[in-house]
């Protein structure tokens, strides 16, 4: 099933749901209406236990989102842009807290905010077409969508830092070899075929693990040690005390594939 009726294409085919940007004459920009969609998108399938994972990705060969859509803030008056970055910024957070995986399938540029998306995504899986990079200096701008600070936080200070300060581009395989992806680039006609793999295969896993494995990476990233392991003993006792782990030691012990249900519904 497929939604098609605006800038933001919806679909659902079993355990993943699939959000394409689709302003293709517009290097799928994202402007505020688009930024909200996502939100509300993403927001919607982490409520909804049926949804196992969700793709993001671009519509048309060019372009994954070549960033903020520019028009939008030409002129602004800094009330009203700081208005806009925090709002960019909470979509990329409601992203990236998800407890639902976020895959980012990127076709062609990811640049500016669409780079910040990238970043901002449980991880992506790259087209050997793939290009990315944050060029808002050449304009005069920095990122504001969270670029500066998850870039150094994934590749380190030096890194980030040329590439922000330059605005040079990263290939697919450049971005690969410093750990942006754990996917080796593929070819553009098997990107979503790819990511769509990939999201089957988080889909078949527990889903309450999934969501715990997010939940301890999320709220262990900035925490000292001690804490995150006290916060994952919690949540790895959870999982040893529920019916799930009982279907997945039973399935092992037997030798067949697993029957996880969805968290308060039916098995899949």
């Amino acid at each position: 099933m497929t939604d098609r009726s605006d800038e933001l294409l919806v679909s659902r085919a079993g355990a993943v749901t699939t959000l394409t940007i689709n302003r293709p004459a517009a290097f799928n920009a994202l402007n505020a209406r688009l930024l909200q969609r996502l939100r509300d998108e993403v927001a919607r399938a982490d409520a909804d236990e049926t949804v196992r994972a969700v793709i993001i990705t671009g519509s048309g060969e060019k372009a994954f989102s070549a960033g903020a859509d520019l028009k939008e803030l030409q002129g602004m008056g800094p009330d009203r842009a700081h208005d806009v970055m925090r709002g960019g910024q909470e979509v990329m957070r409601q992203i990236e807290r998800a407890a639902v995986p976020v895959i980012a399938a990127v076709n062609g540029v990811a640049l500016g905010g669409g780079f910040e998306l990238v970043l901002s995504s449980t991880f992506p899986v790259l087209a050997t077409n793939a290009s990315l990079g944050l060029p808002e200096a050449g304009l005069g701008l920095i990122p504001g969508y969270g670029g500066t600070q998850r870039l150094p936080r994934l590749v380190g200070d030096p890194v980030a830092a040329y590439l922000m300060l330059t605005g040079d581009r990263l290939d697919a395989d450049r971005a690969y070899a410093l750990g942006l992806t754990p996917v080796p680039p593929v070819a553009a006609d098997r990107l979503m075929e790819t990511a769509t793999s990939i999201a089957e295969k988080v889909a078949g896993k527990g889903p309450r693990a999934v969501r715990s494995i997010l939940t301890a990476i999320e709220q262990g990233r900035d925490a000292d040690l001690d804490s995150g392991l006290t916060l994952e003993t919690g949540l790895a006792a959870l999982a040893v005390a529920g019916a799930e782990s009982d279907e997945g030691i039973a399935a092992f012990l037997e030798r067949r594939p697993p029957r996880f249900s969805d968290p308060g519904g039916e098995a899949r």
